[in-house]
């Protein structure tokens, strides 16, 4: 069974500075909770653009001090506009992670919608229910604070 989380903001900038911001897969660690101890392992000089194709890997510790390994692929780009990130090796059985921006008056609007799937089946399920869905909104919600802390409180 796939679940989704979509989040939306604000953010009074424009599109330009915007998108080099959140394509930019430095800033990933930026915006992730210091507690998951996100630790890109990649090549740096490879994360400066974004692009299709581009293969992403890294460490989490998503609880517990688990440490996990994570790959993703960058499958889509369009300038100003949006990319998709999926997994391609990690945690979850499915990760398909679409960001959007459009310009609005005053600024950018941020759209995020996230599909995803636990694995273990039934046992993935219940955890779900759980704690997974909960921490996504935590990890959400303090991307959302920090970009208010970036853009907005200025």
């Amino acid at each position: 069974m796939l679940h989704q989380l979509s989040t939306r903001q604000f953010i009074k900038s424009d599109i330009d500075t915007v998108w080099a911001f959140i394509s930019s897969p430095k800033n990933l660690a930026v915006i992730t909770p210091p507690h998951m101890g996100f630790n890109i392992l990649s090549e740096t000089t490879a994360l400066e653009h974004m692009y299709a194709g581009q293969i992403i890997e890294y460490h989490v510790s998503p609880m517990l001090y688990l440490k996990l390994h994570w790959v993703t692929e960058i499958t889509h780009v369009v300038k100003n506009q949006y990319f998709v990130d999926e997994q391609r090796f990690g945690p979850y059985a499915f990760w398909h992670h679409q960001h959007f921006l459009k310009e609005v008056v005053g600024g950018v609007e941020m759209y995020d919608i996230v599909n995803y799937k636990a694995p273990l089946g039934v046992l993935g399920r219940i955890a779900n229910s759980l704690f997974i869905k909960k921490q996504l909104k935590q990890i959400f919600d303090y991307r959302y604070q920090k970009i208010e802390e970036l853009f907005n409180k200025k």
